[in-house]
């Protein structure tokens, strides 16, 4: 049975850059034992009713502007698996999950990047899926937990995202590689409550963490929600291990978060 994972994504430079972060990710990859697919819940695709995707092979999305050339050269050409959308909608129709499947869209950089980081061959199945901001925290849980059975088929559950991103407090052109303090209280306080398996609190992370305000405003949720989707997949076992925590310009958390149990 394979974990469900909480993976930051950080910025987009990421992917061409050679750091501790970017070779955690690379033996992480290598460490785990070969997913049968990923089902990948990415900060960078939000919509009011769950998607689900079912595409052949998917196209690269280069969702930013402004960085170096070598960033629009990367291709991610994974394929889909039609057998594995299909349980997953079977999977949504019994929890009674509201869900749209889409056959078009690529893999934005939310997926790519941490794919490519740890499965570089792009030779493992995706399953693409939407994340709703809209949703309260628990039905972004429930929504996680009504897949929880595809762990045990060896099908890797991944949200990709951030603990912490503002992109108004980043420091990027001054990154001394000291962290703000505000930042570091609040996934101080979220690791705690994680370890704890303390829904009541998580739930109410936006009036009970320290700083919440600036570490997820209400204009950037969407990348620190998806926490909520990889942890309810680990509903049955509520065991949480933090393997990685660094930042980033000063406040961007590179934080990969492990739910449940590999076996």
């Amino acid at each position: 049975m394979l974990p469900a994972l909480f993976v930051a994504h950080g910025a987009p430079l990421l992917a061409i850059e050679n750091n501790e972060y970017t070779q955690f990710l690379n033996s992480l990859g290598q460490e785990l034992p070969m997913p049968k697919a990923i089902v990948l819940f990415s900060a960078h695709w939000e919509s009011s009713m769950q998607k689900v995707s079912n595409v052949e092979e998917f196209k690269t999305i280069y969702d930013f502007g402004g960085f170096p050339e070598a960033l629009y050269r990367i291709k991610y050409p994974a394929k889909g698996n039609g057998t594995i959308t299909q349980e997953i909608t079977e999977l949504f129709t019994k929890q009674g999950v509201p869900f749209e499947v889409d056959t078009t869209r690529g893999l934005d950089h939310g997926a790519w990047v941490v794919l490519r980081m740890m499965y570089p061959d792009a030779n493992i199945p995706v399953i693409s899926m939407s994340v709703n901001p809209s949703l309260t925290p628990e039905e972004q849980y429930q929504i996680g937990r009504s897949l929880a059975s595809l762990r045990e088929k060896d099908i890797l559950i991944i949200a990709s995202g951030g603990t912490v991103h503002n992109l108004s407090a980043l420091r990027m052109f001054s990154d001394n590689g000291s962290i703000d303090q505000w930042a570091f209280n609040f996934d101080k306080w979220l690791e705690q409550q994680i370890i704890n398996w303390d829904l009541e609190s998580l739930f109410k992370y936006d009036t009970l963490a320290p700083n919440a305000e600036i570490a997820v405003p209400p204009y950037g949720n969407e990348h620190f929600i998806p926490i909520f989707y990889a942890m309810g997949a680990a509903d049955q076992e509520k065991s949480a291990k933090l393997l990685y925590r660094s930042y980033q310009y000063g406040n961007l958390s590179h934080s990969v978060w492990q739910f449940g149990e590999c076996k």
